[in-house]
């Protein structure tokens, strides 16, 4: 282990000892301490399921990035490895940037961003980031074989490689910022050391913003995604709410040929609180994806208790005739189950009725018959700091948080789905509520920061009807 290494390490060992679990996550995975952003590396390797993170372990301020690193058995419980990459050479000596992992014979191997400035690191004319590579036989300790891919000429901004094999050769895009129009780049390599540019596979019209992070590519259903994080989209109504964005395109690709665009960019997740996803292939097929559970420039209050930055569940995707990409949380999940608790409701008017007094690590699972339904609003609140409710009148299921203490107070919404049953599937840990709606229709994710956690259904001007109502405690 290096010096670099060894002292993260140790500045993890005493800091973790001092945080405050108010709002620590029980079952999403999270830093020991200190500040974590996107998810890196997904991978299964040698028996286990392995999530490497941007980390900064010195404090709970993004800073010069390191590698976290975790990894499972089940999706579910994680066991945190020690750091596996620090900014400590001349390719990444201002950090370890964001990138993918990839099984080579007996070998894992990370790709990623050295971030280096070359002057004045306020200037963006001397920034520059290549991409890296490191290998492991073990999956824990890393050989560094430095940069493997310079950058463009001209270019400042290109970063986040994703890599997959495609028949005998290894293929990786790169997110680049071209003047101010975002792109994704595509390159070829028999070998992972040696790359040859093969083109631009996608590039921002104007409104699509001045730089496309974090790329991922893969075919489902015979289909190719391209999920990207662009920045400098506009807010239009109710869409592109957050800062920053994440988001598919569905189109045609094979190698050699231009990936053909079949489907407008759509978002992936209507939440506060969803920035940054990856998927990686499990041994048994699914697409799973996960996702910083935060964005840029988010309030983060978590970071006066010694850490900051979680992920979210694991989820699995499918993709429909129509080309709408689907997330649920995988089948895993379940496994955390022990207590069910049927609630005794069946109607509501003109009320609110105390199901739960204490929510932290809960699934619940809620169906409305909104055929059936006619009030304004109806839907479900945990204390008065967190509403899930269907307008009426707008036809839309709204997620609604309000935490004037730490500067969190918004909505975000979807249309109702056309179908008479609305069928919820919920997940509160200390500080996060994931929302799945229909059995993956929509998602909404958010950050959440309770004093208290008293759950309780709600119905105002008129009526609402449930078929189905009640909570499993989660281990």
């Amino acid at each position: 282990m290096t010096f670099q290494l060894a002292d993260a390490e140790q500045a993890l060992t005493t800091a973790r000892n001092h945080i405050n679990l108010r709002w620590y996550p029980r079952f999403h995975l999270a830093p020991q301490a200190g500040w974590m952003n996107d998810p890196n590396g997904l991978v299964w390797f040698d028996g286990w399921y392995h999530a490497f993170y941007q980390h900064h372990p010195y404090s709970t301020q993004w800073g010069p990035m390191h590698w976290g690193h975790a990894r499972s058995r089940d999706l579910m419980h994680w066991e945190h490895l020690p750091v596996a990459l620090a900014p400590e050479g001349p390719e990444d000596k201002d950090g370890c940037f964001s990138g993918s992992a990839v099984v080579n014979g007996d070998e894992l191997a990370l790709i990623y961003t050295g971030h280096k400035f070359h002057g004045d690191p306020t200037d963006d004319d001397n920034l520059y980031q290549v991409q890296c590579l490191a290998t492991s036989r073990d999956g824990i300790h890393f050989t560094r074989h430095g940069k493997v891919l310079d950058t463009p000429p001209g270019m400042h901004h290109f970063r986040d490689p994703k890599v997959w094999r495609e028949g005998d050769s290894w293929y990786m895009v790169v997110g680049s910022r071209e003047d101010d129009t975002g792109q994704v780049r595509l390159y070829r390599s028999a070998d992972l050391h040696h790359w040859d540019d093969a083109g631009v596979l996608g590039e921002a019209s104007k409104e699509m913003g001045f730089m496309w992070e974090c790329p991922d590519f893969f075919t489902l259903q015979e289909k190719q995604v391209l999920i990207i994080s662009p920045q400098g989209i506009a807010a239009r109504g109710y869409d592109n709410r957050n800062l920053f964005q994440s988001g598919y395109i569905v189109g045609q690709w094979q190698p050699g040929e231009a990936f053909t665009q079949e489907h407008v960019f759509a978002e992936l997740d209507h939440g506060h609180d969803f920035y940054a996803p990856q998927t990686f292939t499990a041994p048994d097929g699914r697409r799973i994806l996960l996702a910083w559970m935060n964005s840029w420039e988010s309030v983060m209050p978590e970071q006066q208790d010694g850490w900051a930055g979680m992920l979210t569940l694991p989820r699995e995707l499918n993709l429909t005739a129509d080309h709408r990409l689907q997330m649920k949380p995988v089948k895993e999940v379940e496994n955390l189950r022990q207590t069910w608790q049927r609630w005794a409701v069946t109607s509501l008017k003109n009320q609110q009725q105390c199901v739960m007094e204490n929510a932290e690590a809960t699934e619940v699972l809620l169906q409305w018959d909104t055929a059936a339904s006619d009030a304004e609003q109806y839907g479900i609140a945990l204390s008065d700091g967190l509403r899930l409710y269907v307008d009426n009148q707008s036809q839309r299921l709204v997620l609604e948080r309000h935490y004037p203490q730490s500067g969190l107070c918004g909505q975000r919404s979807v249309p109702l789905p056309a179908a008479s049953v609305l069928s919820l599937r919920l997940f509160f840990d200390r500080s996060s509520i994931e929302v799945f709606v229909n059995d993956g229709e929509a998602c909404l994710t958010s950050r959440i920061f309770p004093q208290h956690r008293q759950l309780s259904l709600f119905a105002w001007s008129g009526s609402a009807h449930i078929t189905e109502c009640g909570a499993w405690d989660l281990a």
